[in-house]
């Protein structure tokens, strides 16, 4: 009689995971690694990620749906944050899993209020992101074994989201953590969000990145039309500012900061949507925006 058995093919897996942590501390990096490509927009400037971004990773035996929420913001300064607060707080109830990133070496006041937020029955990876930056190596297991009193996290795992290292293993720890599903997405799906949001988010990263210090608190970006001609993308887009005066220092010296803006956004979206993107951009004024209610739901915040 043959005893030989088959070992039991592995259930599929599929899931919900939240990225979460202060402002800064990579999660959009991290989102976009986990993917294999951009789409959630990346900043050294605090309240980059406004929106949730829902990516999508389809690996052999288990799908992520990761959700980038917003930095949480610690000091409620206006409808806008009060807005991303609240996102975070929705996302964290209704997910399977939460990967909480911190900064290696730094675990403060604001990290630390992000992780009361957390529902005590959450299962929680902690994800000590910028491993590389670490001056001192030997500094990582202490800080590791301080970061354990701070709750039972159910795994911890080192990383550099900005270089790719050890991503892998985190992928590995949390698949058997999701709960056993069918996929939700197509294996190609990277993300449920439309190309409309999308180029909203790349425009507002260059906004970000090319306006530097100057850049106005007050700035969001509208999407007024979006047509799709074969492979050919028209986009109208209006970069909103809270102050007359700040609509010069978007626009620039004889307009040259707008145009450079809108021409490194067009190339970045012609990459993301295989095709070619006739881009035009302009600046509005709309003062007070982000205090008030009406005005970010106009603007699609939830």
């Amino acid at each position: 009689m043959n005893t030989d058995t088959q070992p039991a093919e592995a259930a599929f897996r599929t899931g919900f995971v939240a990225i979460v942590g202060r402002p800064n501390v990579g999660k959009s990096t991290l989102l976009n690694r986990l993917i294999g490509q951009k789409i959630s927009i990346v900043s050294s400037k605090a309240q980059t990620t406004r929106h949730r971004v829902t990516g999508i990773l389809t690996e052999e035996n288990a799908q992520f749906v990761f959700v980038d929420t917003p930095g949480f913001q610690t000091q409620h300064r206006n409808a806008l944050n009060r807005s991303m607060n609240r996102t975070v707080s929705q996302v964290l109830s209704d997910v399977d899993l939460v990967f909480f990133v911190v900064e290696a070496g730094r675990f403060g006041e604001d990290d630390a209020k992000v992780l009361e937020v957390m529902p005590a029955d959450a299962k929680v990876i902690l994800v000590i992101n910028k491993v590389d930056q670490l001056k001192d190596k030997a500094t990582l297991l202490p800080f590791i074994d301080k970061l354990r009193q701070e709750r039972d996290f159910v795994e911890i795992v080192p990383l550099s989201a900005e270089r790719g290292a050890n991503v892998q293993a985190l992928i590995g720890a949390a698949t058997p953590l999701l709960p056993e599903g069918a996929p939700m997405y197509e294996e190609d799906e990277i993300t449920d969000r439309s190309e409309r949001f999308l180029a909203s988010e790349f425009l507002r990263e260059k906004l970000f990145r090319l306006l530097g210090d100057e850049l106005p608190y007050g700035i969001a970006v509208e999407i007024e039309k979006f047509e799709t001609e074969g492979r050919l993308r028209r986009i109208y887009a209006a970069v909103i500012v809270d102050k007359a005066s700040h609509k010069g220092i978007v626009i620039g010296k004889g307009g040259e900061k707008l145009k450079r803006i809108s021409s490194e956004a067009r190339v970045e979206l012609e990459k993301l949507f295989d095709g070619k993107v006739f881009l035009e951009v302009w600046v509005k004024v709309k003062s007070g925006w982000a205090d008030d209610e009406r005005a970010l739901k106009s603007l699609g915040y939830d």
